[in-house]
């Protein structure tokens, strides 16, 4: 296999892209999502065109805050269009109060899976083929870093192409991780945890490391990448963003 047909073949495990961009921000003082670049793009619409060049389903959960992509519906090639996405549970009665409106990164996390989910039985009905949730993967990217979707497949597939490989069942997430840092919301997220995931959330959990520590498995973080994630802050972004021109 010629390294261009494995790049394809990976591809191929994929199932979509969710994009996070519904956190608070109080520090920031702005969405995140709506942050402008040295270049003048918006960090919603920078993490959007990156992710279309993986040509897979894009959902943005921005927890209702009616964030839209200016790229959405642009002239970028893609077979598949950017879908916006509301937050697990969100429509419930018992979900509303303004506990579980803000209910974290994981009950976005799930509204993506179960979508993805959808579109795979979809799949199936529609081809001879049977369909093997435990061959596809979801990547989660949030917008408290400036890591390309692509540099960040890139990054995670060799690991999940060592799982698919040695038929692991333990490890349902890949994420990266430093000596001081664990990144969980820039990781790759297997399809088949989705029932688990539900069932944690359900019971009223909302903990990222508690559900994801059995299951996970880490890929250390590129150095270059160190000032690109995880800012919080003015000042913090400014220098993500001089980061981001000497990566």
């Amino acid at each position: 296999m010629t390294h261009n047909d494995s790049r394809l073949a990976s591809l191929d495990c994929l199932a979509g892209i969710v994009i996070l961009a519904g956190g608070a921000s109080n520090r920031m003082g702005a969405p995140k999502a709506t942050l402008t670049l040295p270049s003048g793009e918006r960090l919603l619409d920078y993490h959007v065109r990156h992710a279309l060049d993986l040509n897979a389903p894009i959902f943005i959960a921005d927890n209702g805050r009616g964030f839209r992509s200016n790229l959405a519906f642009s002239g970028q090639q893609s077979q598949f269009a950017v879908v916006y996405i509301a937050d697990y549970g969100s429509g419930d009665a018992v979900c509303a109060s303004a506990e579980i409106k803000n209910g974290g990164a994981l009950v976005a996390i799930e509204s993506g899976l179960q979508q993805l989910q959808g579109i795979e039985k979809q799949d199936f009905q529609k081809s001879d083929t049977s369909t093997n949730n435990s061959l596809s993967w979801v990547m989660v990217i949030s917008c408290d870093s400036l890591i390309p979707a692509t540099d960040l497949w890139q990054k995670l597939q060799p690991s999940m192409l060592q799982v698919k490989n040695n038929g692991s069942t333990k490890t349902k997430v890949i994420c990266l991780t430093d000596e001081q840092h664990l990144y969980p919301l820039l990781g790759l997220y297997q399809l088949s945890v989705e029932p688990a995931l539900k069932a944690y959330i359900d019971s009223g959990q909302r903990r990222v490391m508690t559900f994801i520590k059995p299951l996970m498995q880490t890929v250390p973080l590129s150095p270059r990448w160190q000032p690109l994630t995880n800012f919080n802050t003015p000042v913090e972004f400014e220098r993500a963003c001089l980061g981001l021109n000497d990566s």
